[in-house]
């Protein structure tokens, strides 16, 4: 019960968010772009902003992003919050990992708006990742773990190079 109570916070916080960030960032991709690189899996997520559960937002000032190859996710991301269960030893603290087989399911939504699901099926920890973009490029995911807090990243997306 808890945990979907959090699940609820943590999206008011991302709709207010990424409502925000739509007015902050100019975005070179307009609505034709945007759909066709959802509709390709061609495209990366570059996170500005993180919310984890317990604490504010942060800037981030170093790259993180989340990439999408077609065939292919590369996660590059920090995370900040409770791990409920981590292995001996573990020196990996972000949500970095490289996918080949996940399920990708697209749809839109209200105003132009794209919302995405990913389960990545090789990545041991991350159960899944809710994206939202807006018709102009503005982005904000949520990030469900088996064993940590979810988390919260709010940025764009961009053609990869």
């Amino acid at each position: 019960m808890e945990k979907l109570k959090s699940i609820k916070v943590l999206a008011v916080q991302s709709i207010i968010l990424l409502l925000l960030s739509t007015q902050l960032h100019a975005q070179d991709l307009d609505k034709q772009q945007v759909q066709n690189a959802v509709q390709s899996k061609e495209f990366v997520f570059k996170a500005r902003t993180v919310m984890p559960m317990s604490g504010g937002s942060r800037q981030l000032t170093t790259e993180y992003d989340v990439k999408f190859l077609g065939d292919s996710i590369v996660s590059y991301l920090p995370y900040f919050g409770r791990a409920y269960n981590a292995s001996y030893g573990s020196q990996d603290g972000g949500i970095n990992f490289t996918s080949t087989k996940f399920d990708y399911k697209a749809k839109e939504g209200k105003k132009g708006a794209w919302n995405i699901t990913v389960k990545p099926n090789d990545a041991k920890d991350i159960q899944e990742m809710n994206f939202t973009i807006s018709e102009n490029g503005s982005a904000s995911l949520n990030v469900t773990s088996h064993n940590r807090q979810p988390i919260s990243f709010y940025g764009h997306i961009i053609k990869p190079k």
